[in-house]
């Protein structure tokens, strides 16, 4: 996958509905979080060329998670709370974007071609869970480009995700 910024548009060759849509037949009635994970993971790694990372980091103890389904290169296996992007998202519960992860204090280079980053904070009866994870290679994520993302994933219908209330943690960020 060629990393072109965090922008999600038609020029990928699918729209954001077509693969929410997508998302939201494939796992009606599973009712596990993996499985679910799994295939969100996949189809918007593979709906959207832009995107060389996406993945899930599952809150596994007190201020810890480890690395869920995801697609693209190797990610880190264990993340703390206190470190890195998706560690300030799992603090805040809020969705956290960066431009340029070079210039993010105490960034974790899980891969040294990721360039801009997306995490959002999945929540499940007021407890995160998890976290979603979407890396780029380049530095085209601006504020406009990252809202934009923020409000198509957003989108996701909630009867997509199940218990995972990815949609509702995106459009309050």
């Amino acid at each position: 996958h060629r990393g072109c910024g965090l922008m999600l548009e038609e020029a990928d060759g699918e729209s954001w509905g077509e693969v929410a849509q997508r998302i939201a037949a494939l796992i009606e009635g599973e009712d596990d979080d993996i499985a679910r994970m799994a295939t969100i993971a996949c189809e918007i790694f593979h709906g959207f060329e832009r995107f060389h990372w996406v993945g899930f980091y599952r809150v596994v103890a007190p201020e810890l998670m480890k690395i869920g389904p995801y697609q693209g290169g190797h990610g880190c296996l264990v993340i703390p709370f206190s470190r890195g992007v998706c560690g300030a998202c799992a603090r805040a519960r809020q969705t956290i974007i960066v431009p340029d992860v070079e210039a993010f204090p105490d960034h974790i280079a899980c891969s040294s071609t990721t360039r801009s980053e997306l995490v959002a904070p999945v929540m499940r009866k007021g407890e995160l869970v998890a976290v979603l994870d979407l890396q780029v290679g380049d530095l085209e994520l601006g504020a406009r480009r990252a809202r934009s993302v923020r409000g198509r994933i957003g989108k996701l219908p909630e009867r997509a995700l199940g218990l995972l209330h990815l949609s509702r943690a995106l459009q309050g960020a």
